[in-house]
């Protein structure tokens, strides 16, 4: 037996739908490419981040090599 027979024979109604994604209607930047507008900005601020974050990440590495590791005794610098 169908569930949708089954939901009918009980009296009730039909399944609820999962709730749909907003359809991005923001212009295209081509129109045969399929970007959009919005899509290019959260692109931008997603590699803007990255970015930012990767010049974090070598100045701690840069830090830790030069001043922490010979603090600790880890290694000597050569110069």
């Amino acid at each position: 037996m169908g569930e949708a027979k089954r939901r009918a024979e009980q009296g009730l109604g039909p399944r609820a739908t999962k709730p749909t994604r907003p359809r991005d209607n923001s212009p295209r930047l081509v129109p045969w490419l399929p970007l959009t507008q919005r899509q290019t900005q959260a692109f931008m601020k997603y590699t803007t981040t990255g970015a930012w974050v990767g010049i974090g990440l070598l100045v701690v590495l840069w830090l830790v090599v030069r001043f922490v590791g010979p603090a600790a005794g880890w290694w000597n610098l050569a110069g």
